[in-house]
């Protein structure tokens, strides 16, 4: 482990794999540079790149300085890329993705950009996460409920079935999911009201790949698709049989082929 200290003064962990070109993987929601599906990306790319996988704010072995603002975890972000050397590749998933778009929108040195299924909405079809999330996630914390912040984030905000939640919450990684709980309003910050933020998304001139699963909900497959057409010169890849949770194995070669042209 490698640490890096942000503009506020937080201490930013984070794991170096492999060699060549740089490559920061941002993570979704709940997920760390520990436990998630970027260990194993992190794996896969680092044949090809020299790959850092970090701890969002607040997550694992990163520091937490108050008051949160997405603005600070862009600051991480930049941090990472002055210390791996920029210009850098940056490939995020879910919230990630997200945040990695913030990033990029703010002019951080990056080369190419790889965002898989932002979880942004588009038209009124399927389910549709509270305007307040935010906030009633802060509340549940605020009262030390990480158990049902996460209840709360799997099925009023991403839409998991009412079984599922229940299924997951007598599991043994749901105590993984209530450890970093406290850092799902994060994710909702970044998120905002959840629409695509198309002025954003536009000023996004650097190479980017968008990708979204073929087997995800339409309403989740037709954001992807509006903000690749939002991003002037986007690739899009709806890739086949995945859903939301791509497989690493499937999405590493789009991003080798992708970083390496």
């Amino acid at each position: 482990m490698k640490t890096v200290t942000s503009k506020d003064g937080t201490s930013i962990a984070y794991d170096q794999l492999g060699s060549g070109e740089p490559v920061i993987l941002v993570d979704g929601a709940l997920c760390s540079r520990a436990f998630g599906p970027m260990p194993e990306l992190a794996k896969l790319l680092s044949l090809h790149f020299t790959v850092i996988n970090y701890d969002r704010r607040g997550r694992n072995e990163s520091g937490d300085t108050k008051p949160y603002s997405p603005e600070r975890e862009v600051e991480d972000i930049d941090a990472l890329i002055q210390t791996v050397g920029a210009p850098v590749f940056l490939a995020g998933i879910s919230s990630g993705a997200a945040l990695a778009l913030r990033a990029a929108a703010a002019g951080l040195s990056i080369k190419k950009l790889a965002l898989y299924e932002a979880p942004f909405m588009v038209d009124k079809d399927g389910h549709q996460p509270p305007p307040d999330a935010e906030a009633q996630l802060k509340a549940l914390i605020a009262s030390n409920r990480r158990g049902d912040a996460v209840k709360f984030f799997m099925r009023d905000m991403v839409g998991v079935p009412a079984f599922v939640v229940f299924i997951m919450r007598i599991m043994p990684i749901f105590s993984k999911l209530k450890a970093v709980a406290h850092t799902l309003p994060y994710d909702a910050a970044v998120m905002g009201d959840f629409s695509l933020p198309e002025e954003r998304a536009a000023s996004v001139k650097i190479p980017t790949l968008v990708g979204g699963g073929e087997k995800s909900p339409a309403s989740m497959q037709n954001a992807v698709k509006k903000l690749a057409e939002t991003i002037t010169g986007s690739k899009l890849i709806m890739f086949k049989g995945q859903t939301h949770n791509i497989a690493m194995k499937v999405l590493a070669p789009a991003l080798i082929e992708f970083f390496k042209k």
